[in-house]
């Protein structure tokens, strides 16, 4: 029987990609006591990266949101695999770190960024209401538009 979470995503006709592997040497997520850390995620769908360039030229505040909205589901694919793929074990979204690739000048970061928080509310309700930050930068890695790395608290249980 799926559980209430996996009730959520179906009801929004959300469907969660599978966890991406690292491209270097980390991992994707530490757990460490009730705290799972999310490294950094990019709009990666199907095996390939998406969303290249800056917001503000090559990318609209919409676009920029879409793809915040992309690295949220991968977040969601990564806590959902450091919960043995339970996803209400997941207690809180605590924190998400937002950064935006943008032309000197724009604004709207905290804007780009609620494509990924409103996404946690929308999935988690409540328990997705987070801390956060959004800042902008000149350049991410493989000069996507948007990177975003999460901390959630968990619930108790095996832990991978």
């Amino acid at each position: 029987m799926a559980g209430k979470i996996e009730a959520r995503l179906a009801e929004l006709g959300i469907d969660v990609p599978a966890a991406a592997a690292p491209a270097a040497n980390y991992v994707p997520y530490v757990v460490t006591g009730n705290l799972v850390f999310i490294s950094g995620q990019v709009p990666f769908v199907d095996g390939k990266i998406t969303y290249q360039g800056k917001v503000g030229t090559d990318f609209t505040t919409e676009e920029g949101i879409d793809c915040a909205r992309v690295c949220a589901l991968n977040i969601i694919a990564q806590v959902k695999a450091a919960c043995g793929g339970d996803l209400d074990r997941v207690v809180r979204c605590v924190k998400l770190g937002g950064f935006v690739n943008c032309i000197d000048g724009f604004g709207d970061q905290p804007k780009v960024i609620n494509g990924a928080s409103d996404l946690m509310v929308d999935v988690f309700e409540a328990k997705g209401r987070h801390a956060r930050f959004a800042v902008g930068t000149n350049a991410l890695p493989l000069n996507v538009a948007v990177e975003i790395d999460a901390v959630f608290e968990i619930s108790s249980g095996s832990q991978i």
